[in-house]
């Protein structure tokens, strides 16, 4: 029989099906609220419209709105406060003026500014960046359905932030439409006039268009930040709330396609490395050619597709060490899958304080092009071997938009290269061993809006397809991967209340060895001795090391208040152990069900000493499937924006006794002493030259095992073109029960037959992330990130559980048995007796101290030569040395990083736009 999940989950569960069918009403401070003449719930002031006229005459784009054509059409004004003062009349007026001709839709612009042109804010930084200066937003609903928003935002500087997110999917910044702007600085304030080619927005086919818009002003100097149509902080906002521009008679469709080839340059110096290596080439000359295109299918449906491509201008993922058993996940940042990844979001996980639990994620892109899976085998086989950095992208392909029916589609198809890896065995011969086998990757999600977005219903599935003619391969990856889901996202009570469910099904194929690996993993642990007896009936529960398939399910529930001033929510979030999405998507754990809720208040209006405050206060836990309480905590957290435009926040966690099922990597349940941990940031002023950030951590645990953290980022604008950043940090983590190592031995009955290797573990650790951005135009920028990292890992008092499902720990040489440090040829080691004159048998492993040294930076030089046509220079070094050493001294471990083994990889890429 399926095991039965603790009563508190279905409890739960329970609890958000009955609030879920609840009727949408209005709480009574709601229903009181006064609301101006011609006000509404949407609309506090009323719906506010502006029309847009056909040019007549000739504009000149120079910033400066002195052409007649200007003055022939009606501004939109009477902006309002969203900060500080919210809802009084802005102080700083602001004009804003719409033309439109059969090419292009026209935007003049005057933002007032009291002071004049002494009281404008500017910085000169690279597209897209956030420049913290005065600036205009541009919000459109080009479809009026309430859903999409198509973001262009300037500031005095013309600098462009712009993000394109149809059909309710979180906004694209990726988005860089090729639009023409000017601005200008004058005795009244500055000014700006847009051209923006219709061929670059995404609107219906048919010649009459009103448009949903919004439009946003912050003028730095005094803080202010005022919008058109005004919605209350307490309120969601969105394209719902936006107001009307209308009289656009758009006789032009967007333009059908852009084709962007490339070529890519690269030149390699290597550290020396084995002289003996046969594949260690120091210099190393490469080129290759490549092509992304853009197709405009409809109105509102875009083909993506790249051959070939290449990312080399992406900067560097930052180092870190990971001592647990679990994958570090790290953001996309490679530009044809970060551009419109709203469409492809899934199963997303919401709270306003939780920890230690994850979203559902079926689609994880940077599997798309990973490290080889199997380089292993080839070392296993080779004494030297030439394992590729990564996968061979192929080709792919995405169709992403939005259908006149309401259904929003993205749909991506990808495949990779089989990959070998060179290899010279100890007798020096030579061959090849397959490494990563030619891969088929689909993913697809739809979505259909209904009540003018109010609920929106999604879908995805996923597909992993591999050509698995190695024997290797097969024993180590699954043959097929498929994953499927469904989601509701519900609001109600004019938006003031919020359902969200999701549910997915997993299922994995392949060889019974590989399926194995999977039932091993660190995310389930089937293998675990002490687990109860599942069923492998529809869904996998049990181990079964024949088996060729796994599959299992997910869920996700959230219930919440999202509106006014006391907000509230409860959530579930549950992983059957059979379910495994890694093929494509990012899950580290599976076999849980977890359960929080909380309460929050606050204040939105200005107090005594702040602008903005916020307490939330909760609880959440975890079981698993065994009923095991795997997790409880308690929570409370504040943020405050003081008056001074400062932030202060802070958090603190309490977590009683508990137990804990991955501890031992496979081996039986054990206990996690009691723990409490607090944190504290504050941030300065965002809006001046020099911008603090500090962070202060500390948590301990019963034992006196302790965490913490100091951290300070100082971010410096000596000029309006430069921004420098650099943050130190210094950091401890500390623990009575590090996983080490675990031993066979007979006699460990209470172990199942097994020694688990614990130890207490000190790892301090130094590290400084520098940024420098200098622009020197718009199009002309140099960027440099370089992160050194130091840092000293030691184990110490080793040692094993007296007995599962305790906390309580026997110390080898102290309570039980004898340790004896040894070395030889290998390097040093412990022998461990553990039972003293008993029969246990004596047992080694390696000594697992360490230090690291580590320096990661690139340097990129970006000119943007010709609109949408790029020339990048770009620089990668990275550095790294490491010793047996757990300790953590500065000036040792900086002269070992300065004399560390170094690559240099440069690079010149050079693409070029096509219009179609």
């Amino acid at each position: 029989m399926p095991r039965p999940i603790h009563a508190s989950v279905l409890a739960t569960l329970g609890a958000l099906l009955v609030l879920g069918a609840a009727p949408a009403r209005l709480s009574a401070q709601q229903q009181s609220t006064p609301l101006p003449p011609g006000g509404n719930a949407l609309h506090p002031f009323g719906l506010k419209v502006v029309q847009a006229a056909r040019r007549q005459g000739e504009v000149t784009l120079d910033g400066r709105l002195d052409d007649a054509a200007w003055a022939a059409v009606q501004p939109a004004t009477d902006f309002r406060q969203a900060e500080p003062h919210e809802g009084q009349p802005a102080v700083q007026r602001t004009e804003v003026r719409f033309l439109f001709d059969d090419d292009a839709l026209w935007v003049g612009a005057r933002m007032l500014d009291t002071a004049g042109a002494a009281g404008v804010r500017t910085r000169l930084v690279r597209r897209d960046r956030e420049a913290d200066a005065d600036q205009l937003e541009l919000l459109f609903d080009t479809f009026h359905d309430h859903l999409g928003r198509t973001s262009i935002a300037i500031n005095p500087s013309g600098v462009k932030n712009d993000s394109y997110g149809p059909g309710g999917a979180n906004p694209d910044p990726s988005w860089d439409p090729l639009y023409e702007v000017r601005t200008a600085i004058d005795s009244l304030g500055w000014t700006a006039e847009l051209r923006i080619p219709l061929g670059q927005l995404r609107y219906a086919p048919t010649p009459r268009q009103d448009w949903g818009l919004q439009i946003w002003r912050t003028a730095s100097r005094v803080n202010e930040v005022s919008m058109w149509a005004f919605f209350p902080s307490t309120d969601n906002g969105g394209a719902s709330r936006f107001g009307h521009l209308e009289g656009l008679e758009l006789t032009r469709g967007p333009s059908r396609g852009e084709l962007l080839p490339y070529v890519v340059g690269r030149s390699s110096s290597l550290a020396a490395g084995d002289p003996t290596d046969p594949f260690h080439d120091p210099h190393a000359l490469d080129s290759r050619v490549g092509a992304d295109l853009k197709y405009l299918m409809t109105s509102n449906l875009t083909l993506n597709a790249t051959v070939n491509p290449d990312f080399g201008q992406v900067e560097v993922d930052p180092a870190v060490i990971n001592l647990s058993a679990f994958e570090t996940f790290f953001e996309e940042k490679r530009p044809f899958f970060v551009e419109n990844a709203g469409l492809f979001r899934f199963g997303g996980l919401n709270c306003y304080f939780c920890s230690n639990v994850s979203g559902l994620s079926l689609f994880y892109s940077r599997r798309i092009g990973r490290q080889p899976q199997g380089a292993s085998l080839a070392w296993d086989e080779g004494e030297y071997a030439d394992v590729p950095e990564y996968t061979t992208i192929l080709g792919a392909a995405k169709v992403t938009g939005r259908t006149p029916s309401g259904w929003s589609l993205g749909l991506l198809d990808a495949a990779t290269r089989g990959e070998s890896a060179p290899i010279q065995r100890p007798d020096g011969s030579r061959g090849e061993v397959a490494v990563e086998p030619f891969t088929n990757y689909l993913v697809g999600r739809v979505a259909r809006d209904l009540r003018g977005g109010n609920t929106v219903l999604r879908g995805m599935a996923t597909s992993v397809l591999r050509d698995l003619d190695d024997a290797g391969l097969e024993a180590r990856l699954p043959g097929h991967a498929e994953t499927g889901g469904v989601e509701l996202d519900h609001f109600w009570g004019s938006r003031a209340f919020r359902l969200m469910a999701t549910a997915a099904l997993s299922n994995v194929g392949g060889d019974a060895e590989a399926i194995d690996r999977l039932q091993r993993a660190s995310a389930r642990y089937f293998h675990r001795p002490d687990r109860d007896e599942g069923s492998n009936g529809l869904f996998s529960d049990a181990y079964d090391p024949s088996r060729t398939s796994l599959r299992g399910w997910a869920t996700y529930a959230r219930l919440s208040k999202e509106t006014g001033n006391w907000q509230w929510e409860l959530n579930s979030n549950v992983r059957s152990p059979g379910f495994e999405s890694n093929d494509l998507g990012f899950l580290t754990r599976a076999d849980y069900a977890w359960m929080g809720a909380n309460l929050r208040r606050r204040w939105t209006r200005p107090g005594t000493f702040y602008r903005y405050l916020q307490f939330t206060g909760g609880a959440q836990q975890e079981y698993n499937f065994d009923g095991d309480l795997t997790m409880r905590q308690f929570h409370g957290s504040a943020y405050a924006q003081l008056r001074n435009y400062w932030d202060v926040s802070g958090f603190v966690i309490l977590r009683p006794e508990y137990l804990d099922d991955r501890l031992l990597r496979g081996g039986p349940v054990v206990a996690r002493t009691r723990s409490a941990f607090a944190a504290l940031s504050a941030s300065t002023n965002p809006r001046k030259s020099l911008v603090l950030n500090s962070d202060l951590e500390r948590g301990c645990n019963a034992d006196g095992a302790c965490d913490w953290l100091v951290g300070l980022t100082a971010t410096f604008r000596p000029a309006s073109s430069l921004v420098v950043t650099v943050g130190p940090s210094y950091a401890h983590y500390g623990s009575t029960a590090e996983y080490v190592t675990a031993v066979d031995d007979p006699t460990s009955t209470a172990f199942y037959g097994r020694r688990y290797v614990v130890s207490d573990l000190s790892w301090r650790e130094v590290g400084m992330n520098t940024r420098v951005n200098w622009t020197f135009s718009p199009a002309l920028s140099f960027e440099l990130f370089v992160q050194p990292l130091l840092a000293g890992v030691d184990y110490s008092s080793f040692k094993e559980f007296a007995r599962t499902r305790d906390d309580a720990k026997l110390v080898y040489g102290r309570d039980v048995g004898t340790i004896v440090r040894v070395e030889d040829a290998g390097g040093a080691g412990y022998a461990v007796d553990p039972d003293g004159a008993g029969p246990a048998a004596t047992f080694t492993f390696v000594d697992p101290d360490f230090n690291l040294q580590s320096l990661r930076g690139n340097a990129v030089v970006r000119w943007e030569f010709r609109p949408g046509s790029t020339v990048y220079f770009v620089w990668t070094q990275s550095r790294e040395a490491s010793g047996p050493s757990g300790e953590l001294d500065m000036g040792s471990d900086l002269q070992q990083l300065r004399g560390a083994p170094r690559d240099n990889i440069f690079m010149v890429k050079l693409s070029y736009w096509m219009g179609l």
